[in-house]
């Protein structure tokens, strides 16, 4: 998806530090989620609760695993088709997001 914009590492981690509004979503599943993600992050099991919890012009930034997943971009595209227009993609993801040494959450989240 061509169209989707991308924000790297850096800006996602200083607009979170700035406390911008934003819902950042991880796009995975509930397991994964527990294990490890994002400070802030939200999941949702199911599309009628990521659907109830976000407005349409909600600013949501969506994440999954690393620059392979493809959980992140599938999540994109049903926000798209719903009207969902300011969707930005950090493809990098998780993996990214732990190689900058950043902190994480979750069960499987060292200090």
């Amino acid at each position: 998806m061509s169209d989707v914009a991308e924000i790297d590492r850096v800006t996602l981690h200083d607009r979170l530090a700035r406390g911008d509004a934003l819902k950042l979503i991880m796009a995975s599943s509930n397991f994964a989620f527990r294990a490890k993600h994002i400070p802030g992050s939200l999941h949702f099991a199911s599309d009628a609760d990521l659907f109830a919890a976000l407005g349409e012009d909600d600013d949501v930034v969506v994440y999954c695993s690393n620059i392979d997943c493809n959980a992140s971009l599938k999540l994109i595209r049903k926000l798209r088709e719903r009207g969902y227009r300011k969707v930005t993609h950090y493809g990098g993801g998780l993996i990214d997001w732990e190689d900058g040494g950043l902190a994480l959450e979750g069960d499987w989240a060292t200090e």
